[in-house]
This record gives structure tokens, sequence and C-alpha cells, in this order.
């Protein structure tokens, strides 16, 4: 649970209140246990309710150490909040 709320706590810091957690998953890499999680976040709300289209949906992905400190981010993907959800 501290994850997600070091997530949360970093997104609404840095970034956008998180619309959904979609995944935390502990990882090993080079020997250290870090966590990777997925997040959507609904991109600039009142700009697009202001001009009466769809609202956008970021999916950013998120690291962390093994502290639980966020090391990393990026947006992976972005698309309309109607448009289906790409499937991998």
């Amino acid at each position: 649970m501290m994850v997600m709320d070091e997530i949360t706590d970093f997104f609404n810091e840095h970034i956008a209140p998180p619309h959904k957690i979609i995944s935390v998953k502990k990882q090993t890499e080079n020997e250290e246990e870090v966590w990777r999680g997925l997040v959507e976040v609904i991109e600039e709300k009142e700009y697009m309710k202001k001009y009466a289209n769809d609202q956008m949906v970021g999916l950013y992905e998120v690291f962390l150490d093994e502290e639980g400190d966020v090391t990393g981010f990026a947006r992976i993907s972005l698309r309309y909040r109607s448009d289906l959800e790409e499937q991998a």
C-alpha cells in the first residue's frame, strides 16, 4: 500500500491527480528490488470541458526504488477517454 500512496502523492504534486492506478509490480533489476506502476491521468480536464471536447487520458509508467521513492516516469500513451484502450 505504501507504493500506491507514494505514486498518488507524486502525481498529485507534480503532474495531475491520478484517475486510476492500473498496476503496481515488483521487479528485480541489477539485483535490486524495484517497483513499476502504470497510472491513468485525466489530462487538462478544465480545458477539454471548456471547449466541449472529450477528456484525454494519459497512461504513465512510473518507477520506484527499494525505499518506495519515485525515480522516474514517462507518459507512454495518450487517448480520448471514450476511445477503447489499446490491447497489447
